[in-house]
């Protein structure tokens, strides 16, 4: 649910390895590349007052639904997160699907400071935060799913990476704090890896295990594409929170092998 930077790339992932995929877009016009992916594709759109769409027909003979739904509460046009989530879940309750993947955001644990590991209990700050907690234990919770939780750090790929806008800031807090990023090869594996060995009822940190100063990283990567380095400030005593993805790697020996390093 959900094709889009992220949502594409999995579902043809996955085609290549010959499952069936189904795949959500908002927007009518997305419908004929998706399917020229391979994609079953279904125009389908959550609102705090509905849902618009076939929703039971893209819900029917699905094993397995990876919701990869962003909050997007910035902007004029915001609406409630959790409650599309409530009115999603109570339509997957009478579907015949069993396990769900939920894409969440390591912005539950907030301004925590220190090494974070998967027990750690989440403090979310921001109102993304909080709302994507909730809905992680809308689903969690719910005894008749089999749901597991991939809390992702910062997603980049190759046409995407935070350090575009960065350069063209100034005065930015907190550049002594670690970065927390994932490459999206590495989010497409660990997606996989969990449908292909059955990690479920689990809570996933996703983040590629090397944490260099938000200075240092983003200067080095702005150098690189021959961008004005970010104006950052080293003008706190705060460490930040440094999110250890401690069940991959530890538990289930997971290697990441896209760098965060261009």
């Amino acid at each position: 649910m959900g094709c889009g930077w992220l949502g594409l790339p999995l579902a043809k992932s996955f085609i290549k390895k010959e499952y069936t995929v189904k795949g959500t877009t908002t927007s009518k016009n997305k419908i004929e590349s998706l399917k020229k992916e391979g994609v079953n594709a279904f125009v389908i759109s959550l609102s705090e007052s509905g849902i618009t769409g076939n929703i039971n027909d893209f819900l029917n003979d699905i094993q397995t639904l990876v919701i990869n739904v962003p909050p997007k509460l910035r902007g004029a046009n915001k609406e409630n997160y959790i409650s599309k989530m409530e009115l999603l879940l109570s339509v997957i309750k009478k579907s015949k699907v069993k396990k769900i993947i939920f894409a969440s955001s390591t912005a539950v644990y907030g301004n925590f400071e220190g090494d974070v590991t998967e027990a750690t209990t989440p403090e979310p700050v921001t109102e993304s935060g909080k709302q994507l907690l909730i809905s992680e234990q809308l689903f969690s919770n719910e005894t008749s799913l089999q749901t597991t939780i991939i809390r992702f750090g910062g997603l980049i790929s190759e046409d995407r990476h935070p350090v575009t806008m960065l350069s063209k800031k100034e005065k930015i807090e907190n550049g002594n704090m670690p970065v927390n990023l994932i490459h999206r090869n590495d989010c497409i594996r660990i997606i996989f890896e969990v449908i292909k060995n059955n990690w479920w009822q689990q809570t996933i940190n996703a983040v590629y295990p090397h944490h260099p100063s938000k200075k240092e990283y983003y200067t080095q990567e702005a150098s690189k594409k021959g961008l004005n380095s970010p104006d950052y400030l080293l003008n706190n005593n705060r460490k930040g929170k440094k999110v250890n993805p401690f069940f991959l790697t530890n538990v289930k020996d997971f290697e990441f092998q896209t760098s965060i390093i261009s």
